[in-house]
């Protein structure tokens, strides 16, 4: 079968597309015929070393969608030829993917392949965040930075229909309509306007209830500007590099601030966790209350041009593979 591998840590180059052997699933797996495959940023950082890969050479990709084609033993949730999605699971760059049932979980027959492999890494990552780290609801107001990107289009709307009031962030003016269709009440351009100012003016001097950020070094310390006393500021990335190390008294000198980093693989420790998240997600997603877009469709032997895309920040919305 075709796939993406990574021999050595780099650029978007080092990604290689060739022929490869796939085993047969053990015990506890399925192997999956890929129909559509999720691009994530997460997928950068292995590519660049910045996450450790677990052995080299590897395939990339953490996240697809397709149908069930062979069973490991003690496989007793999941038959051949059913539909399904999965998330976290390191080899998704290919025509084909070993998968732990631990996180494979059934697809809905009104959620399409191509819709379920852009959502699922980056709809489960916004659950968390709005359902577990900070339960959002009524009254509150969050600042969601890189507000069109993929994971800031689902949070933005599913923070709206929450009931909070959503500011977001955007690095271009071509973002900004992007960010409003998705559910930003307010958005701000930080590449011409000071955040924390604009934050400020927008909450009448209040500040956030909550800051979620995966941007990481250009946006901090000043996302800590953007809260009120007792806020939270919700790490969950570092797209621009990392969070120089904080002594923990800014935090009590910005307001007796809480602050996590926040990862998804806790958030899916148990069956029961992925399970239980992904069909709040689907159903979200089922009602109309948030909705995914997809920008691009490429083929995965375009996957140096997808990643080209992703860090050079000309994405808005998800990206999608077909193998």
């Amino acid at each position: 079968m075709k796939a993406i591998r990574v021999y050595r840590t780099g650029g978007p180059e080092v990604l290689v597309y060739e022929e490869i052997d796939i085993r047969k699933p053990g015990r506890g797996e399925v192997r999956v015929r890929n129909r559509a495959i999720g691009v994530n940023y997460t997928d950068v950082y292995l590519r660049k070393g910045t996450f450790p890969p677990p052995e080299m050479p590897f395939t990339l990709g953490k996240e697809g969608a397709g149908e069930v084609v062979a069973i490991g033993d003690d496989v007793t949730d999941f038959a051949i030829g059913d539909r399904v999605a999965y998330v976290e699971t390191l080899g998704a760059y290919a025509e084909e993917c070993i998968v732990p049932v631990h996180y494979l979980v059934p697809l809905p027959e009104d959620i399409d392949f191509e819709t379920a492999a852009a959502m699922m890494l980056k709809g489960l990552t916004a659950q968390y965040l709005v359902r577990r780290t900070f339960l959002v609801g009524p009254g509150h107001t969050i600042l969601m930075h890189a507000a069109a990107g993929g994971v800031g289009q689902i949070l933005a709307q599913w923070a709206k229909h929450l009931g909070a009031t959503v500011i977001g962030t955007v690095g271009s003016q071509a973002k900004v309509e992007v960010a409003r269709q998705n559910g930003c009440d307010h958005v701000i351009e930080y590449t011409r306007e000071d955040v924390p100012s604009r934050v400020k003016q927008i909450t009448k001097g209040k500040g956030c209830d909550v800051v979620y950020d995966a941007v990481g070094q250009a946006t901090f310390p000043a996302s800590l500007d953007c809260l009120r006393p007792l806020g939270f500021f919700v790490s969950f990335g570092a797209a621009s590099g990392s969070i120089a190390p904080v002594d923990l008294k800014l935090l009590a000198e910005k307001g007796s601030l809480f602050a996590t980093w926040q990862v998804l693989p806790t958030h899916l420790a148990t069956r029961d966790d992925v399970l239980a998240n992904s069909q709040e997600l689907f159903d979200v997603v089922a009602s109309g209350a948030v909705k995914i877009h997809i920008r691009s469709r490429m083929p995965l032997a375009e996957a140096p041009e997808a990643h080209r895309r992703l860090e050079g920040r000309q994405t808005t919305g998800a990206t999608v593979m077909f193998p």
